[in-house]
């Protein structure tokens, strides 16, 4: 069965690394997998996933370090783990409201 949240995800962190689809797929090249900009377009819109091995990759790329907790397969109750720069970025997110709307369109939420 499909996670939705794997597709959403991919994406957000795709452009909180400020990478292009096309970066994406040159960075996949370099580790030996070979895809179309088509493809990740495809994961990015929840039509197909990667397989685990590159779902793996991904994160690697990403930097994405809690894999269960990001994809949302890791119990609601428990803690999520902030590093110094997000919780920073959260802080000054409540701090300015007025802004909270342009933040919500440059991450597309």
């Amino acid at each position: 069965m499909k996670n939705p949240n794997i597709a959403c995800m991919l994406k957000a962190y795709r452009k909180l690394n400020h990478y292009s689809v096309d970066d994406i797929v040159l960075k996949l090249e370099s580790h030996n997998l070979s895809v179309a900009s088509k493809t990740i377009y495809g994961w990015e819109s929840g039509q197909t996933q990667p397989d685990a091995d590159t779902l793996l990759l991904l994160c690697e790329i990403y930097h994405i370090d809690d894999i269960l907790g990001t994809f949302g397969y890791r119990d609601s109750n428990e803690k999520l783990i902030l590093s110094e720069e997000e919780r920073e970025l959260i802080q000054h997110y409540r701090i300015f409201p007025d802004m909270q709307n342009a933040v919500k369109k440059l991450l597309e939420m």
